[in-house]
Protein backbone atom coordinates (compact mmCIF):
# COMPACT_ATOMS: atom_id res chain seq x y z
CA UNK A 1 0.00 0.00 0.00
CA UNK A 2 2.86 2.15 -0.30
CA UNK A 3 2.64 1.25 -3.55
CA UNK A 4 3.05 5.63 -5.04
CA UNK A 5 6.50 6.37 -3.31
CA UNK A 6 8.29 3.28 -2.98
CA UNK A 7 7.20 1.88 -6.83
CA UNK A 8 6.12 -1.80 -5.75
CA UNK A 9 3.42 -1.61 -8.41
CA UNK A 10 4.99 0.40 -11.01
CA UNK A 11 4.70 -2.44 -13.41
CA UNK A 12 1.50 -2.62 -12.77
CA UNK A 13 0.70 0.48 -14.14
CA UNK A 14 1.85 -0.40 -17.66
CA UNK A 15 -1.77 -2.19 -18.97
CA UNK A 16 -2.35 -2.93 -22.42
CA UNK A 17 -5.66 -3.22 -23.26
CA UNK A 18 -7.75 -0.37 -24.02
CA UNK A 19 -10.37 1.36 -22.41
CA UNK A 20 -11.84 4.09 -24.53
CA UNK A 21 -15.14 2.73 -24.69
CA UNK A 22 -15.95 3.02 -21.36
CA UNK A 23 -18.34 5.56 -20.10
CA UNK A 24 -18.26 7.68 -16.69
CA UNK A 25 -21.00 7.14 -14.70
CA UNK A 26 -22.72 10.33 -14.01
CA UNK A 27 -24.61 10.92 -10.49
CA UNK A 28 -24.99 14.06 -9.02
CA UNK A 29 -26.80 15.22 -6.35
CA UNK A 30 -26.09 12.52 -4.03
CA UNK A 31 -28.50 12.90 -0.89
CA UNK A 32 -27.84 12.56 2.85
CA UNK A 33 -29.56 9.64 4.46
CA UNK A 34 -33.01 9.50 4.64
CA UNK A 35 -33.21 9.22 8.83
CA UNK A 36 -30.93 12.03 9.33
CA UNK A 37 -31.67 14.59 11.49
CA UNK A 38 -32.74 18.18 10.70
CA UNK A 39 -28.92 19.20 10.96
CA UNK A 40 -26.63 17.41 9.12
CA UNK A 41 -22.85 17.44 9.94
CA UNK A 42 -20.64 19.73 7.72
CA UNK A 43 -18.34 16.31 7.68
CA UNK A 44 -21.25 14.24 5.87
CA UNK A 45 -21.66 17.37 3.68
CA UNK A 46 -18.34 17.10 3.10
CA UNK A 47 -17.77 13.17 2.33
CA UNK A 48 -20.91 13.80 -0.07
CA UNK A 49 -19.18 16.31 -2.30
CA UNK A 50 -16.46 14.22 -2.68
CA UNK A 51 -18.26 11.75 -3.29
CA UNK A 52 -19.61 13.05 -6.16
CA UNK A 53 -16.45 13.96 -7.53
CA UNK A 54 -15.86 10.15 -7.48
CA UNK A 55 -19.11 9.57 -8.99
CA UNK A 56 -18.37 11.82 -12.09
CA UNK A 57 -14.74 11.50 -12.68
CA UNK A 58 -13.43 8.29 -11.06
CA UNK A 59 -16.38 5.25 -11.36
CA UNK A 60 -16.93 3.49 -14.48
CA UNK A 61 -19.94 1.46 -16.02
CA UNK A 62 -17.96 -2.14 -15.09
CA UNK A 63 -18.50 -0.97 -11.53
CA UNK A 64 -14.69 0.28 -11.04
CA UNK A 65 -12.55 2.77 -9.99
CA UNK A 66 -10.00 4.18 -12.67
CA UNK A 67 -6.70 5.14 -10.69
CA UNK A 68 -6.50 8.68 -11.07
CA UNK A 69 -8.22 11.65 -13.05
CA UNK A 70 -4.56 12.19 -14.75
CA UNK A 71 -1.68 9.27 -15.59
CA UNK A 72 -3.64 6.48 -15.11
CA UNK A 73 -7.33 6.59 -16.32
CA UNK A 74 -8.06 2.90 -17.70
CA UNK A 75 -6.45 1.00 -14.89
CA UNK A 76 -7.49 -0.06 -11.69
CA UNK A 77 -6.03 -0.84 -8.36
CA UNK A 78 -7.22 -3.47 -6.41
CA UNK A 79 -7.28 -1.94 -2.90
CA UNK A 80 -8.35 2.02 -4.57
CA UNK A 81 -11.62 -0.10 -5.47
CA UNK A 82 -11.94 -2.23 -2.17
CA UNK A 83 -11.24 1.38 -0.21
CA UNK A 84 -14.21 2.75 -2.11
CA UNK A 85 -16.41 -0.20 -1.01
CA UNK A 86 -15.25 0.88 2.43
CA UNK A 87 -16.08 4.15 2.20
CA UNK A 88 -19.44 2.97 0.81
CA UNK A 89 -19.95 0.79 3.72
CA UNK A 90 -19.59 3.48 5.85
CA UNK A 91 -22.53 5.59 4.09
CA UNK A 92 -24.57 2.56 4.34
CA UNK A 93 -24.28 2.07 7.89
CA UNK A 94 -24.83 6.10 8.41
CA UNK A 95 -28.38 5.10 7.28
CA UNK A 96 -28.36 5.60 3.42
CA UNK A 97 -29.02 1.97 1.71
CA UNK A 98 -29.06 3.46 -1.50
CA UNK A 99 -25.19 2.61 -1.41
CA UNK A 100 -25.89 -1.15 -1.45
CA UNK A 101 -25.97 -1.58 -5.01
CA UNK A 102 -22.81 0.54 -6.31
CA UNK A 103 -21.16 -1.68 -3.20
CA UNK A 104 -22.29 -4.83 -4.60
CA UNK A 105 -21.25 -3.53 -8.15
CA UNK A 106 -17.55 -3.21 -7.10
CA UNK A 107 -17.63 -6.42 -5.10
CA UNK A 108 -18.78 -8.05 -8.48
CA UNK A 109 -16.06 -6.15 -10.76
CA UNK A 110 -13.35 -7.59 -7.97
CA UNK A 111 -13.76 -11.01 -9.17
CA UNK A 112 -11.87 -10.14 -12.06
CA UNK A 113 -8.65 -9.95 -10.23
CA UNK A 114 -8.98 -13.30 -8.27
CA UNK A 115 -6.50 -15.49 -9.17
CA UNK A 116 -8.46 -18.65 -10.81
CA UNK A 117 -5.52 -20.44 -12.08
CA UNK A 118 -4.33 -20.69 -7.93
CA UNK A 119 -6.47 -23.50 -6.32
CA UNK A 120 -6.60 -21.11 -2.88
CA UNK A 121 -6.94 -18.03 -5.49
CA UNK A 122 -5.74 -14.34 -3.64
CA UNK A 123 -6.51 -10.98 -5.49
CA UNK A 124 -4.11 -9.83 -8.58
CA UNK A 125 -3.39 -6.04 -7.38
CA UNK A 126 -4.51 -3.97 -10.86
CA UNK A 127 -6.06 -4.80 -13.74
CA UNK A 128 -7.72 -2.61 -16.74
CA UNK A 129 -11.14 -1.01 -15.92
CA UNK A 130 -12.94 -3.49 -17.39
CA UNK A 131 -11.77 -6.34 -15.23
CA UNK A 132 -8.79 -7.85 -18.01
CA UNK A 133 -5.27 -8.03 -17.75
CA UNK A 134 -4.90 -8.97 -14.26
CA UNK A 135 -2.16 -10.74 -13.48
CA UNK A 136 1.81 -11.00 -11.56
CA UNK A 137 2.00 -9.86 -7.93
CA UNK A 138 -0.15 -10.04 -5.15
CA UNK A 139 -0.20 -8.49 -1.86
CA UNK A 140 -0.26 -9.66 1.79
CA UNK A 141 -1.71 -6.13 2.48
CA UNK A 142 -4.06 -5.46 -0.27
CA UNK A 143 -5.55 -9.38 0.17
CA UNK A 144 -5.45 -8.60 4.17
CA UNK A 145 -7.48 -4.90 3.49
CA UNK A 146 -9.83 -6.69 0.96
CA UNK A 147 -11.29 -9.19 4.09
CA UNK A 148 -11.18 -6.74 6.52
CA UNK A 149 -13.40 -4.36 4.29
CA UNK A 150 -15.99 -7.17 2.75
CA UNK A 151 -16.06 -7.49 6.83
CA UNK A 152 -17.41 -4.08 7.23
CA UNK A 153 -19.98 -4.98 3.75
CA UNK A 154 -20.88 -8.15 6.01
CA UNK A 155 -21.29 -5.52 9.14
CA UNK A 156 -24.18 -3.68 6.93
CA UNK A 157 -25.72 -6.44 4.86
CA UNK A 158 -28.04 -9.14 5.22
CA UNK A 159 -28.97 -12.85 3.69
CA UNK A 160 -27.03 -13.96 0.60
CA UNK A 161 -25.07 -10.79 0.40
CA UNK A 162 -24.04 -11.45 3.90
CA UNK A 163 -22.74 -14.69 3.48
CA UNK A 164 -20.88 -13.88 0.06
CA UNK A 165 -18.73 -11.23 1.97
CA UNK A 166 -18.11 -13.08 5.14
CA UNK A 167 -17.01 -16.19 2.57
CA UNK A 168 -14.91 -13.86 0.55
CA UNK A 169 -13.16 -12.58 3.60
CA UNK A 170 -12.38 -16.34 4.43
CA UNK A 171 -11.07 -16.76 0.92
CA UNK A 172 -8.79 -13.75 1.39
CA UNK A 173 -7.82 -15.21 5.01
CA UNK A 174 -6.92 -18.99 3.05
CA UNK A 175 -4.88 -17.27 0.56
CA UNK A 176 -2.81 -15.57 2.62
CA UNK A 177 -2.38 -19.02 5.12
CA UNK A 178 -1.54 -21.14 1.80
CA UNK A 179 0.46 -18.04 0.35
CA UNK A 180 3.81 -19.33 1.48
CA UNK A 181 4.28 -15.72 2.43
CA UNK A 182 4.41 -16.62 5.99
CA UNK A 183 8.09 -17.97 7.32
CA UNK A 184 10.68 -18.11 9.71
CA UNK A 185 12.89 -15.21 8.29
CA UNK A 186 13.42 -12.84 10.73
CA UNK A 187 11.38 -15.21 13.58
CA UNK A 188 8.03 -14.96 11.45
CA UNK A 189 5.62 -12.61 9.45
CA UNK A 190 4.28 -12.28 6.39
CA UNK A 191 6.27 -10.88 3.62
CA UNK A 192 4.79 -7.82 1.66
CA UNK A 193 3.99 -9.48 -1.50
CA UNK A 194 4.74 -12.59 -3.73
CA UNK A 195 8.43 -11.64 -4.97
CA UNK A 196 9.40 -11.29 -1.19
CA UNK A 197 10.91 -7.73 -0.54
CA UNK A 198 10.24 -7.08 3.47
CA UNK A 199 8.58 -7.64 5.96
CA UNK A 200 6.07 -4.31 6.58
CA UNK A 201 4.29 -3.71 9.79
CA UNK A 202 1.19 -2.86 7.89
CA UNK A 203 0.69 -5.87 6.08
CA UNK A 204 0.73 -7.66 8.99
CA UNK A 205 -1.50 -5.48 10.82
CA UNK A 206 -4.65 -5.77 8.11
CA UNK A 207 -3.59 -9.13 8.42
CA UNK A 208 -3.85 -9.22 12.43
CA UNK A 209 -7.13 -7.19 12.24
CA UNK A 210 -8.70 -9.87 9.83
CA UNK A 211 -7.86 -13.06 11.15
CA UNK A 212 -9.40 -11.55 14.82
CA UNK A 213 -12.68 -10.43 13.41
CA UNK A 214 -13.03 -13.65 11.34
CA UNK A 215 -12.30 -15.17 15.14
CA UNK A 216 -14.72 -13.31 16.63
CA UNK A 217 -17.45 -13.81 13.84
CA UNK A 218 -16.68 -17.48 13.18
CA UNK A 219 -14.97 -19.24 16.31
CA UNK A 220 -12.50 -21.23 14.13
CA UNK A 221 -9.70 -21.56 16.10
CA UNK A 222 -7.52 -21.63 13.10
CA UNK A 223 -8.20 -17.82 12.62
CA UNK A 224 -7.66 -17.67 16.32
CA UNK A 225 -4.12 -19.10 16.10
CA UNK A 226 -3.02 -17.12 13.29
CA UNK A 227 -4.22 -13.91 14.98
CA UNK A 228 -1.87 -15.14 17.83
CA UNK A 229 0.69 -15.67 15.80
CA UNK A 230 0.87 -12.63 13.95
CA UNK A 231 0.32 -10.53 17.07
CA UNK A 232 3.20 -12.15 18.85
CA UNK A 233 6.01 -11.21 16.04
CA UNK A 234 4.75 -7.79 16.16
CA UNK A 235 5.45 -7.24 19.80
CA UNK A 236 8.47 -8.50 19.53
CA UNK A 237 9.81 -7.71 16.09
CA UNK A 238 7.99 -4.50 15.32
CA UNK A 239 7.96 -2.69 17.97
CA UNK A 240 9.97 0.27 19.13
CA UNK A 241 10.51 0.45 22.56
CA UNK A 242 11.67 4.24 22.75
CA UNK A 243 8.65 5.79 20.81
CA UNK A 244 6.03 2.65 21.56
CA UNK A 245 4.95 3.15 18.02
CA UNK A 246 5.98 0.04 14.88
CA UNK A 247 8.23 0.77 13.16
CA UNK A 248 8.11 0.45 8.92
CA UNK A 249 9.88 -3.03 7.63
CA UNK A 250 12.42 -5.70 7.70
CA UNK A 251 14.12 -6.16 3.90
CA UNK A 252 14.68 -9.15 2.68
CA UNK A 253 18.20 -8.98 3.81
CA UNK A 254 17.52 -8.50 7.38
CA UNK A 255 18.05 -4.87 7.68
CA UNK A 256 15.21 -2.77 9.91
CA UNK A 257 14.24 0.27 8.83
CA UNK A 258 12.86 2.44 11.42
CA UNK A 259 10.77 5.08 9.92
CA UNK A 260 7.32 5.42 11.90
CA UNK A 261 4.36 5.74 9.64
CA UNK A 262 1.13 7.08 10.52
CA UNK A 263 -1.22 4.69 8.83
CA UNK A 264 1.16 1.19 10.34
CA UNK A 265 0.48 2.43 13.99
CA UNK A 266 -3.38 3.62 12.65
CA UNK A 267 -3.89 0.27 11.75
CA UNK A 268 -2.40 -1.17 14.85
CA UNK A 269 -4.66 0.80 17.01
CA UNK A 270 -7.46 -1.13 15.10
CA UNK A 271 -5.34 -4.27 15.44
CA UNK A 272 -5.77 -4.06 19.14
CA UNK A 273 -9.22 -3.51 19.16
CA UNK A 274 -10.15 -6.26 16.99
CA UNK A 275 -8.13 -8.81 18.69
CA UNK A 276 -8.50 -7.76 22.26
CA UNK A 277 -12.37 -8.05 21.33
CA UNK A 278 -11.84 -11.27 19.98
CA UNK A 279 -9.82 -12.95 22.44
CA UNK A 280 -11.91 -11.12 25.32
CA UNK A 281 -8.85 -9.60 26.79
CA UNK A 282 -9.74 -5.63 28.12
CA UNK A 283 -6.06 -5.47 27.94
CA UNK A 284 -5.55 -4.50 24.48
CA UNK A 285 -7.54 -1.52 25.03
CA UNK A 286 -5.06 -0.10 26.97
CA UNK A 287 -1.96 -1.05 24.52
CA UNK A 288 -4.09 1.08 22.09
CA UNK A 289 -4.95 3.72 24.13
CA UNK A 290 -1.07 3.96 24.89
CA UNK A 291 -0.24 3.63 20.62
CA UNK A 292 -2.55 6.52 20.36
CA UNK A 293 -1.17 8.50 22.45
CA UNK A 294 2.55 7.72 21.36
CA UNK A 295 1.21 8.34 17.57
CA UNK A 296 0.01 12.02 18.87
CA UNK A 297 3.51 12.77 20.99
CA UNK A 298 5.81 11.64 17.94
CA UNK A 299 3.81 11.92 14.33
CA UNK A 300 1.30 14.81 14.98
CA UNK A 301 2.19 17.89 13.75
CA UNK A 302 0.87 20.49 16.97
CA UNK A 303 1.54 23.96 14.23
CA UNK A 304 -0.78 22.31 11.53
CA UNK A 305 -2.87 20.28 13.60
CA UNK A 306 -2.19 16.94 11.03
CA UNK A 307 -0.46 13.80 11.80
CA UNK A 308 2.60 13.61 9.13
CA UNK A 309 2.97 10.88 6.32
CA UNK A 310 6.30 9.56 8.89
CA UNK A 311 9.02 10.04 10.70
CA UNK A 312 11.44 10.75 7.24
CA UNK A 313 8.63 12.24 5.17
CA UNK A 314 6.89 15.04 6.92
CA UNK A 315 3.95 15.51 4.39
CA UNK A 316 0.60 15.00 4.81
CA UNK A 317 -1.47 12.31 2.16
CA UNK A 318 -5.61 11.86 2.57
CA UNK A 319 -5.49 8.31 2.83
CA UNK A 320 -2.12 7.46 4.23
CA UNK A 321 -2.53 10.15 7.00
CA UNK A 322 -6.26 9.98 7.02
CA UNK A 323 -6.25 6.87 8.42
CA UNK A 324 -5.21 8.44 12.20
CA UNK A 325 -8.71 9.73 11.92
CA UNK A 326 -10.55 6.61 11.86
CA UNK A 327 -7.67 5.13 14.68
CA UNK A 328 -8.88 7.77 16.45
CA UNK A 329 -12.59 7.46 15.91
CA UNK A 330 -12.40 3.84 16.92
CA UNK A 331 -10.81 4.34 20.62
CA UNK A 332 -13.36 7.16 21.28
CA UNK A 333 -16.12 4.20 20.05
CA UNK A 334 -13.95 1.68 22.39
CA UNK A 335 -13.65 4.02 25.56
CA UNK A 336 -15.69 7.71 25.39
CA UNK A 337 -13.21 9.58 26.06
CA UNK A 338 -13.93 12.53 23.76
CA UNK A 339 -10.34 13.80 23.43
CA UNK A 340 -9.77 11.03 20.29
CA UNK A 341 -12.37 12.52 18.44
CA UNK A 342 -10.54 16.27 19.42
CA UNK A 343 -7.48 14.80 17.02
CA UNK A 344 -8.97 12.92 14.37
CA UNK A 345 -11.36 16.45 13.88
CA UNK A 346 -8.08 18.36 13.58
CA UNK A 347 -6.28 16.04 11.38
CA UNK A 348 -9.32 16.16 9.01
CA UNK A 349 -9.92 19.62 9.38
CA UNK A 350 -5.61 20.25 8.73
CA UNK A 351 -6.09 17.41 5.23
CA UNK A 352 -8.91 19.56 4.42
CA UNK A 353 -6.96 22.90 4.18
CA UNK A 354 -3.95 21.20 2.68
CA UNK A 355 -5.14 18.98 0.03
CA UNK A 356 -9.00 19.50 -0.73
CA UNK A 357 -9.86 21.31 -3.78
CA UNK A 358 -13.01 23.75 -3.10
CA UNK A 359 -13.85 23.75 -6.60
CA UNK A 360 -13.86 19.61 -7.05
CA UNK A 361 -14.25 18.61 -3.79
CA UNK A 362 -11.22 16.39 -5.11
CA UNK A 363 -8.24 15.58 -2.51
CA UNK A 364 -4.46 16.02 -3.84
CA UNK A 365 -2.14 13.55 -3.42
CA UNK A 366 0.45 14.77 -1.21
CA UNK A 367 1.86 18.18 0.09
CA UNK A 368 4.11 19.53 2.48
CA UNK A 369 2.37 20.35 5.73
CA UNK A 370 2.39 24.22 4.69
CA UNK A 371 0.78 23.42 1.10
CA UNK A 372 3.96 23.92 -0.43
CA UNK A 373 5.02 21.00 -3.49
CA UNK A 374 1.59 20.11 -3.60
CA UNK A 375 0.79 17.42 -6.30
CA UNK A 376 -1.62 17.67 -8.85
CA UNK A 377 -3.09 13.93 -9.04
CA UNK A 378 -5.73 13.10 -7.67
CA UNK A 379 -5.58 9.45 -6.65
CA UNK A 380 -9.12 7.56 -5.74
CA UNK A 381 -7.53 6.38 -3.07
CA UNK A 382 -7.18 9.20 -1.25
CA UNK A 383 -11.08 10.51 -2.50
CA UNK A 384 -12.30 6.83 -0.78
CA UNK A 385 -10.19 7.29 2.28
CA UNK A 386 -11.22 11.22 3.23
CA UNK A 387 -14.76 10.21 2.12
CA UNK A 388 -14.99 7.45 4.61
CA UNK A 389 -13.43 9.03 7.35
CA UNK A 390 -15.37 12.21 7.22
CA UNK A 391 -18.90 9.74 7.19
CA UNK A 392 -17.52 8.38 10.26
CA UNK A 393 -16.56 11.66 11.73
CA UNK A 394 -20.29 12.79 11.04
CA UNK A 395 -21.67 10.84 13.65
CA UNK A 396 -20.05 12.47 16.49
CA UNK A 397 -19.18 16.24 15.14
Amino acid sequence: MKNILYGGMAVLIILTASCSKDKIVQQKGVNPPSDSGATVSAYYTKAMQTDGFIVNNLLTSYGSYRVNTTTNTNGAFEWYNTSQMYADAAIIAHGDASYLPKMDATFKWLDNLWDKTDPHGGYFAAANLDGSGASGIKYVDDNSLSGDIFLAAYDVTTGTDKAAYLAKAEACADWLINSGLWDTNYGGGFWWNTTKPNKPTQSNGVALQLFSRLYKITGDTTYRNWAVSINKWLQSTMLDNTTGLYVWEIDSSGVKHTQIFTYDNAIMIEAFLDYGDAMNDNTYLTKAQNLGNAMIATLYDKNYNVFIFNTADIRVNGAWCGWASQGMIKLYEADNNSNWLTYAKANIDGINVVLRDPVSFGYYNFASLNGAGRYTNLEGVDQAWMERVEVLLSKYK
